[in-house]
């Protein structure tokens, strides 16, 4: 052995070479990787478990974290059979995922987004928080012990930037005589405390709220549209401040709609582009009142104190009447049209017109999504939910909650036997195709007086020895979302169109090889 070979040193003395890496790099480097590769990094040393979970990266990684949009469906009832709740990702260019959100369950309901976690609103007695990128959740009671009449529009999440605190409200129901539909509390729960909070709404700013209207949270506050019936609109801003405790009315533009107005009525609504609060108005088609035709006028709410409101847009819609309320991504609308195609059409500017013509479809939805799909801002984050475990109102979920209860066993089997049939045809298909790889050899290999024979021996083997038990399905469809699911069944159906094609060709070939061979005989027997 020569004498001047190094001898390598033991182990425990060798000084690991992430620990020579400064920390100020490492965190450098993680704000830039998504949050799947950063629950892979916390197995990989104490180091980098310190610095994944340390509240101040958690929140640099949030705010370095890309927007996207997700679009919720609730679960409905269609061609006598229950559709679950369903959820896409699109992605910051808009472009739709195929796998299902694995925290939303077929009942869950989704009633708010906020740094990456969502609230989720069941028929049960608790409702859901869940961090979608990480896959925690949180189990809540709610502040209701009747259930009876409670909706899931009636709950609201949001964020307060000064506290840091995850603020659930839930709107309460004026029980008192001639007050149907009128709410005079609001009921809070922060994230971590121990019992839900009532706040009473003034007597003077007895508001109502009705189902399926939509709730802003933005800086510390929660907006939302109620009456009045003095005002142009007919409709004011209501907004509740979580540090004050308190309400207040904020009243809508002074704006002549005479000029748009029209046998149908009007839908307005609030909404959030831009990090601002805004106001929408559009006119109803008369055959579905959920629908919007016409023009679209947007105003935008500026300043804190002086609470002025500007016009921000004025949309001409397109010809075909949209079903959902629109959604701004960045310097893009999205629509969804009544043919169920969803579209998004560049912002040119204040004034424009949609035209479907330049628009780019993005997906075409299916029947059993209807009018109540809604468009929600959200990002991948690490914000932990176990710091807030402790709170006395954390409940268990039922074991027979979600895809364990009884209502979905139908829908899990015809799932399985849809698996099933797609895992058989997978496998028909890959023998078809060696089938016809064998009998492109032999006609090619063989003189023609002994293809018929061969080829029947290679048939007859082949179908001797297909799969009675077949391989799982590369993608399991209980893992794909309906747009997955619709994708993976197109492709299936287009393999086998082509091997359809396939076939025929070989079965063209071999009847003319067939055929000549037949007029080879006659010609030796002449």
């Amino acid at each position: 052995m020569d004498s001047t070979e190094i001898t390598p040193e033991h182990p425990g003395n060798v000084e690991c070479i992430i620990d020579g890496i400064p920390r100020d790099l490492i965190e450098q480097i993680f704000l830039k990787l998504p949050v799947s590769s950063l629950l892979w990094c916390l197995g990989v040393c104490k180091q980098w478990r310190k610095i994944i979970r340390c509240p101040q990266f958690v929140a640099a990684h949030l705010q370095c974290a890309p927007c996207c949009t997700l679009l919720f469906a609730p679960q409905q009832s269609g061609f006598n059979r229950l559709h679950p709740s369903d959820a896409i990702l699109f992605d910051e260019a808009l472009s739709p995922s195929a796998w299902a959100v694995p925290v939303i369950g077929p009942d869950d309901i989704l009633c708010g987004s906020c740094n990456g976690l969502l609230c989720l609103y069941t028929n049960t007695s608790t409702i859901k928080i869940a961090n979608l990128a990480t896959g925690a959740c949180l189990h809540l009671e709610k502040p209701v012990k009747n259930l009876k009449g409670d909706h899931f529009s009636f709950y609201s999440f949001g964020f307060h930037p000064v506290t840091k605190e995850y603020k659930i409200a839930h709107f309460l129901r004026d029980c008192r005589p001639y007050s149907a539909g009128r709410f005079s509390a609001i009921q809070v729960y922060t994230l971590g405390d121990e019992e839900w909070e009532l706040v009473t709404t003034p007597e003077y700013l007895r508001f109502k709220f009705e189902k399926h209207s939509v709730v802003v949270n933005l800086g510390g506050k929660m907006y939302w549209l109620t009456e009045d019936r003095g005002s142009s609109w007919h409709h004011a801003v209501m907004s509740f401040d979580f540090s004050e405790k308190s309400f207040a009315l904020i009243q809508l533009p002074t704006v002549d709609l005479e000029d748009y107005a029209t046998d149908c009525p009007r839908r307005y609504w609030i909404t959030e582009i831009d990090g601002k609060v805004c106001v929408a108005t559009a006119q109803t088609n008369g055959y579905l009142p959920r629908a919007l035709i016409g023009k679209l006028q947007i105003w935008t709410l500026n300043g804190k104190l002086e609470q002025r409101w500007r016009q921000k847009y004025n949309i001409q819609l397109p010809s075909h009447s949209i079903r959902a309320l629109p959604f701004f991504h960045k310097d893009k609308i999205v629509i969804h049209t009544l043919n169920g195609n969803l579209y998004s059409y560049k912002v040119p500017g204040q004034n424009f017109e949609i035209e479907l013509s330049k628009s780019v479809k993005l997906l075409h939805l299916s029947h059993h999504i209807n009018n109540n799909i809604r468009f929600h801002i959200y990002v991948r984050s690490l914000v932990p939910l176990n710091v807030y475990r402790n709170g006395a109102i954390v409940r268990r979920p039922n074991r027979k909650e979600g895809w364990n209860s009884n209502k979905w066993q139908a829908w899990e089997h015809v799932l399985c036997k849809r698996e099933e049939m797609c895992n058989s045809l997978h496998q028909l298909v890959a023998e078809v195709l060696a089938l016809c790889e064998k009998i492109n050899h032999i006609l090619q290999s063989l003189p023609n007086e002994e293809v018929l024979q061969r080829i029947e021996v290679e048939v007859n083997h082949m179908l001797q020895h297909l799969p009675i038990c077949p391989d799982q399905h590369p993608k399991p469809l209980r893992r794909l979302n309906w747009v997955g699911q619709s994708w993976d069944m197109e492709k299936l159906t287009a393999l086998v169109d082509r091997i359809k094609c396939i076939v025929k060709l070989q079965v063209i070939h071999l009847f003319s090889i067939t055929k000549m061979t037949s007029r080879q005989s006659k010609r030796v027997i002449q």
